[in-house]
C-alpha cells in the first residue's frame, strides 16, 4: 500500500527546480487523496514565476510548465501555472487549483505560499458548489458508461464531501480519509483497499455498487441543500491584495 505520508517529498524537490522558479509545489491527486495504490503516478502541482523580461517583451510566454521522470520507480508529473494565471484560476471558483493551494503535502512553500493560502481564505465563495457538482456529474455519467470501479466510487465520495465540507465549514479538504471520519461514512475503508491493493478497474458487485449509489444520493441532497444554507461570500473580493501579491512575486521571484 503507497501512503501519502510514506511519499520521500525531499526527493522530489529537484523535478520541481527543473523548471521556471517555483512559488509553490504540492501533491495532488491520489496521494492526496488518501488512495494511492503502490503503482500510482505521483502529481504534482502548483506555482511558478516567469521572468520578468519573458512578461514585457515581444514573444509570448508559456504559462503553464509540465514535465514528467520517473522517480524511485514512480512517475510523477510535475504541472504548474504562471502564478498570474493560478491566481486567475483561483478567483474563477476552482476547487481544484484551491486543493493544489491548501494540500499538506507540500513539496516548495515558504512565506510566499503561507501568504497566497491567507489571500486564497477570500476565493472559497458559495459557487465552488458549480465545480464540485459537475465533477460529481461526470464520475457519474463515466460510471454509467464503463461500470462502477472501486477507483470512481472513491472519487465520486470524495468530490461530493469536498463539496459539501466547503460549503459547510469553508474550508478546503480534499483527503478522504479525513472527510470519511468526520461524515461517518461507513464502507469506504474497504474500498479503500480494493483500490489500493490494485483491484481498482475491476467492476464492482452490482449490490454493493447499489448500497453506495444510495449513500452517494444521499451526500448528492445533502451538498444540494448545504449550497442553499451556506453564508460563504457570493464573490471573490480581494482583486486589489491578490493584485499587489502577484506585483510583488513578480520583482521579488522574476527579477
Amino acid at each position: 500500500m503507497q501512503d501519502s505520508r510514506e511519499l520521500d517529498l525531499a526527493s522530489l524537490k529537484p523535478i520541481v527546480a527543473s523548471g521556471p522558479t517555483p512559488l509553490f509545489a504540492t501533491i495532488s491527486g491520489a496521494h492526496l487523496y488518501g488512495f494511492a495504490s503502490a503503482d500510482s503516478d505521483v502529481d504534482i502541482r502548483g506555482s511558478f514565476v516567469l521572468p520578468i523580461d519573458k512578461i514585457i517583451g515581444l514573444e509570448s510566454a508559456e504559462e503553464t510548465w509540465q514535465v514528467s521522470k520517473e522517480i524511485n520507480g514512480l512517475e510523477v508529473d510535475w504541472v504548474a501555472h504562471d502564478v498570474k494565471k493560478f491566481i486567475e484560476m483561483m478567483m474563477k471558483k476552482n476547487g481544484y487549483v484551491l486543493e493544489q493551494l491548501y494540500s499538506p503535502l507540500v513539496v516548495h512553500g515558504g512565506q510566499w505560499l503561507d501568504e497566497l493560502r491567507e489571500l486564497g481564505e477570500a476565493c472559497i465563495v458559495r459557487y465552488l458548489y458549480h465545480h464540485y457538482r459537475g465533477f460529481y456529474n461526470n464520475e457519474c455519467k463515466m460510471m454509467a458508461k464503463a461500470g462502477a470501479t472501486a477507483k470512481s466510487v472513491l472519487y465520486a465520495y470524495r468530490v461530493l464531501l469536498s463539496g459539501i465540507y466547503v460549503l459547510e465549514t469553508g474550508k478546503i479538504e480534499a483527503q478522504l480519509p479525513v472527510l470519511a471520519d468526520h461524515y461517518s461514512i461507513e464502507g469506504l475503508k474497504e474500498l479503500v483497499t480494493l483500490k489500493v491493493e490494485g483491484a481498482e478497474k475491476q467492476v464492482l458487485d452490482p449490490e454493493l455498487v447499489q448500497v453506495h449509489l444510495i449513500r452517494l444520493n444521499e451526500l448528492e441532497k445533502r451538498l444540494d441543500g448545504a449550497f442553499d444554507a451556506s453564508t460563504l461570500p457570493e464573490s471573490v473580493n480581494n482583486r486589489d491584495a491578490l493584485s499587489d501579491y502577484l506585483v510583488r512575486a513578480r520583482k521579488s521571484l522574476g527579477a
